[in-house]
C-alpha cells in the first residue's frame, strides 16, 4: 500500500510510503484526499516521512488537500517533511500558506488548535 489511512478523533492521519511522489504516485494521493474529504473528514494531516523527493504533480495534490480542507473550515497540515522536500517548497513559497510540522504529534496539536479556535 502506498498511502496508510489513519483516522483519529478528528483528524485523517495520510502516511506517504513512497520514496518519490511524482506524476505516477501524485494521482492516487490526490484520490485518497479527495475521498477522505468527501467521507466528511476535514481535518487531514498528511505525513512525508518517507519522501524524500516531490515534483510539480505532488504539489498539486498537496494544493489540492490544502484546498478541500479550507473549504470545509478544517485543517490540512503537512509534516515529517525530508530536507529535499522542505527546500522545494520553500523555494515554490508554498511554505507561506501550507501549514507544516516537524512531526505528526505536532501536526495532531496543530489540528486539535484549531479546532479549539474554530469552535470559539
Amino acid at each position: 500500500m502506498k498511502f496508510k489511512i489513519d483516522h483519529k478523533e478528528k483528524v485523517s492521519i495520510i502516511t506517504s510510503a513512497v520514496e518519490k511522489l511524482d506524476a505516477i504516485q501524485a494521482p492516487e494521493l490526490k484520490g485518497e484526499i479527495v475521498l477522505q474529504n468527501k467521507e466528511g473528514h476535514k481535518n487531514i494531516i498528511l505525513d512525508l516521512s518517507a519522501t524524500r523527493y516531490i515534483d510539480s504533480s505532488g504539489l498539486s495534490a498537496v494544493l489540492v488537500g490544502n484546498r478541500m480542507c479550507n473549504e470545509s473550515n478544517g485543517s490540512f497540515v503537512l509534516c515529517g517533511l525530508q530536507e529535499s522536500v522542505n527546500k522545494l517548497i520553500t523555494i515554490s513559497q508554498l511554505h507561506k500558506i501550507l501549514k507544516i510540522t516537524p512531526t505528526l504529534n505536532e501536526a495532531i496539536d496543530l489540528v486539535y488548535m484549531d479546532e479549539v479556535e474554530r469552535e470559539i
